[in-house]
């Protein structure tokens, strides 16, 4: 992937025009922009100059790119497959420069690899890459009581196939306690809960519909393997860990988030802190392990207890932690409201959106979706005072309690901006492409009369109009190609062609 090309090549692909001002103008390049040059190239920000590669972080921000070139996916796989240990785990962070990194504990690191692959191969049906050939890392192996190591670890001799290495970590995650959930190690996906589960008992719930997700995926991709006796294994797994994640997971009103090493429980209504965490009840939709019922009651609960339309920002958890019993880790380090303590953490907000779009909801998915976008918190000059950051960037958090509600944290160097970008254009305007496929399931405003997008796949061009006429927040009544009509399902050609589509919404 050459930088130079970027401006022509590939921030114009892909165009929407909605009623939405705000919502144009962040999708048509800004937020691409910000991805690209900030998060892949220059690995550093304004806020935050790091110059590392974060395993979790830099693949994630490839998810919203596939639509413009998803040869950024591949190139992160294959790039990031390099960095796994022979015994599955993989370094946090690394300098290229260097050559060293920082091996941990953390417990859903290795598993983005595998969500990746999947979404790439979903997107593309390259199955072949799944046979490309990459060596692994070696080094010392982390001693009991030991949460990380800073070090120059050396390439193996040992090389696995992209299948292998996600295999690796798919099965050093099966690492199950006492609730029949996955361990948390030295945190999950929030890094501030570092001292969760470091003593080798503590459970992550949201850990729990993340790895059923990969399962409920790559058992198909095992299948096409011929690996039968894995599909099967992890079937049987994914069947339990959806019992334990509706029974031992669930509070009553919305999903617990973890079980800690000595017994207690975060997410609680019965804590005076960190009562209830968002990403629990976003991915029990994300990952449609949650029961039925549960699913919309925990999205009821977060909108009630997680939305502040005040200070136009969806928090991460709350209450915040200050003075409570709980020792989560160095979250608890940060001021009430800020970063992952109580605050807007944007990546977050995202799933939130997202989920609210599976459940068909589209005026909450739009006024949330709406709601975070930065040019929203800088309309009058009294709210970009109270925001104080950059309107033309997703931020990476909004701080969320006190006399600093509302205003905004780190920006530019932040994975909110893909997330939000795939948020926008694949769950809320619908726009999916599978194996080569166009299809749409948007989820909209029922006020929305039309949109329009033009998506520019190689060569061709393809001119898509939606149409809600009946005033409708889901669901597909007629595609019609050049006047003809169609299924919902259009096979993508890049041959010079210009293709006018026309979507109907509707029962």
């Amino acid at each position: 992937m050459q930088q130079k090309n970027i401006g022509v090549s590939y921030y114009g692909r892909l165009q929407v025009y909605t009623p939405l001002e705000s919502v144009n103008i962040m999708l048509n390049g800004w937020v691409t922009y910000q991805t690209i040059t900030s998060r892949l190239y220059g690995r550093s920000g304004y806020y935050q100059s790091g110059g590392a590669y974060g395993f979790r972080d830099q693949l994630q921000d490839t998810l919203g790119l596939k639509y413009l070139e998803p040869e950024f996916m591949k190139q992160q796989i294959i790039k990031h497959s390099k960095h796994q240990f022979i015994e599955g785990d993989v370094e946090h962070w690394w300098h290229d420069e260097t050559g060293r990194g920082i091996r941990t504990r953390f417990s859903d690191d290795l598993l983005w690899l595998c969500y990746l692959v999947i979404e790439y191969i979903e997107f593309t049906g390259d199955i072949e890459v799944l046979d490309i050939e990459t060596e692994y890392l070696k080094g010392a192996i982390l001693e009991p009581g030991q949460d990380e190591k800073y070090d120059c670890y050396e390439k193996s001799e040992i090389k696995g196939t992209i299948y292998e290495h996600c295999i690796k970590a798919i099965e050093k995650s099966l690492n199950f306690g006492e609730h029949g959930l996955p361990k948390i190690g030295s945190g999950d996906w929030n890094d501030g809960f570092s001292t969760v589960g470091n003593k080798g008992k503590g459970e992550s719930i949201w850990l729990g519909f993340f790895l059923y997700a990969i399962l409920e995926k790559f058992i198909p991709i095992c299948k096409e393997k011929n690996d039968e006796l894995l599909a099967n294994k992890y079937e049987n797994i994914k069947i339990n860990l959806k019992k334990a994640l509706n029974t031992s997971g669930w509070d009553g009103r919305w999903y617990k988030r973890a079980y800690m090493d000595n017994g207690s429980i975060l997410g609680s209504i019965e804590n005076d802190e960190c009562r209830i965490d968002s990403i629990a009840q976003s991915w029990s939709i994300i990952s449609n392990a949650g029961d039925n019922d549960k699913k919309y009651i925990s999205i009821e609960s977060l909108e009630n207890h997680l939305i502040d339309r005040e200070n136009g920002i969806i928090k991460l958890l709350d209450p915040p932690f200050e003075k409570g019993k709980l020792e989560p880790g160095y979250i608890k380090s940060y001021l009430p409201g800020v970063r992952e303590n109580g605050g807007q953490y944007t990546h977050a907000s995202c799933w939130v959106i997202i989920a609210q779009a599976i459940l068909g909801f589209g005026d909450r998915a739009l006024n949330l979706y709406k709601m975070i976008n930065p040019i929203e918190h800088s309309r009058i000059k009294e709210a970009s005072k109270k925001y104080k950051v950059e309107p033309y960037v997703i931020p990476a958090d909004i701080y969320g309690a006190n006399n600093l509600a509302g205003q905004g944290g780190w920006t530019w160097y932040t994975g909110s901006s893909s997330w939000y970008y795939k948020a926008g254009i694949e769950y809320i305007l619908g726009l999916k492409i599978k194996n080569g496929y166009m299809y749409f399931e948007p989820c909209i405003p029922k006020d929305w009369k039309e949109y329009q997008i033009q998506y520019r796949y190689k060569e061709s061009i393809y001119n898509i109009t939606v149409k809600n006429q009946l005033g409708k927040n889901t669901g597909v009544k007629r595609v019609s190609l050049n006047g003809n009509e169609i299924e919902n399902k259009l096979k993508l050609d890049g041959e010079r062609n210009i293709y006018n589509i026309e979507v109907e919404i509707g029962d």
